[in-house]
């Protein structure tokens, strides 16, 4: 499964996630205007969002993909960031969308049509999407791309906005209560709204270089634990001022080795360059950086606003 998932790249998944929202928006729109339901137009109008998030999270990941250049020296992977909060915004919108137009129903109920066609029409959507979101999101730990797993994330809200959706309609047609299916329609708009929030406030964290996750620091220490070496109870290779980072597909680390001020240049770059390895084979996408120091010799902090 793993080797599927790495021939499907997020560029070919975004592709897909394009079509697919197509049809969805087709079928969705049509279970809407065979039954008059506003939940069945809140689902719809969410697949319009799904058309644009894909689309824009298409764009971002070919730019992303670009290598580094003059300008950019560390690559342009953060354009996956600005796709995944892109989608967060729109899932936002469309929560205020979709509860704005179920307080107008609430307030004047009217009775829905056609209702098992409908409800088929937009089960089959939901089938297509929750299909694609179950494959993105694991092609998005694969591959590492904050673009899948927005994209992914959002389907699943739609997903879950569909069978809300389909609840509501079929209590109303047990129950005759009308109000039913606008009362369902602004609980979805609630739970998509939190997802939105979520999906920007994970954007805004790869933006700010947030720090690897403690499972992936842990990694590094370990490794480096085992080029960490000592002679008659002192350290003569020690490591610190380990400072990690993430951009998209791609993760940094930069920290310092402690090496004897006896050394030969060459017999440092070389434990140098070795540990450099050991670290990118232990963390698949990292980039570390050493810095040589001798043994006895400490960096200078340099003090920023505050923080070292």
């Amino acid at each position: 499964m793993t080797d599927l998932l790495q021939r499907l790249t997020p560029r070919r998944l975004l592709q897909v996630s394009v079509v697919v929202a197509l049809l969805t928006i087709v079928l969705k729109t049509a279970a809407w205007w065979v039954t008059g339901s506003v939940g069945l137009l809140s689902d719809a109008l969410e697949s319009l969002v799904n058309l644009a998030g894909a689309t824009f999270g298409l764009l971002m990941v070919t730019i992303a993909a670009r290598p580094a250049d003059e300008d950019h020296p560390y690559g342009h992977h953060k354009a996956e960031y600005f796709s995944s909060g892109f989608e967060g915004v729109l899932i936002i919108v469309a929560a205020i969308a979709i509860g704005w137009t179920a307080v107008d129903r609430l307030l004047a109920p009217q009775p829905l049509e056609q209702v098992g066609l409908g409800l088929w029409l937009s089960v089959i959507s939901s089938v297509f999407n929750g299909v694609l979101a179950w494959v993105m999101l694991r092609a998005s730990r694969v591959h590492r791309s904050a673009a899948l797993e927005g994209d992914a994330r959002h389907l699943f809200t739609d997903v879950w906005t569909s069978i809300g959706v389909v609840v509501g309609i079929l209590l109303v047609g047990v129950t005759g209560w009308l109000w039913l299916d606008p009362v369902i329609a602004i609980a979805v708009a609630l739970n998509i709204l939190r997802e939105g929030a979520r999906l920007v406030w994970r954007a805004s964290q790869g933006l700010m270089d947030e720090a690897l996750d403690p499972v992936l620091q842990d990694t590094i220490e370990r490794t480096l634990a085992r080029y960490a070496k000592e002679h008659q109870g002192r350290e003569i290779v020690r490591f610190d001022h380990v400072i990690t980072r993430k951009a998209g597909q791609r993760r940094f680390a930069d920290l310092h080795m402690h090496v004897p001020g006896a050394w030969t240049l060459a017999r440092a770059a070389a434990l140098r360059g070795e540990v450099e390895q050991a670290l990118m084979d232990a963390v698949p996408g990292l980039l570390a950086s050493i810095q040589l120091l001798p043994t006895d010799v400490e960096a200078l902090a340099v003090e920023d606003e505050g923080v070292l």
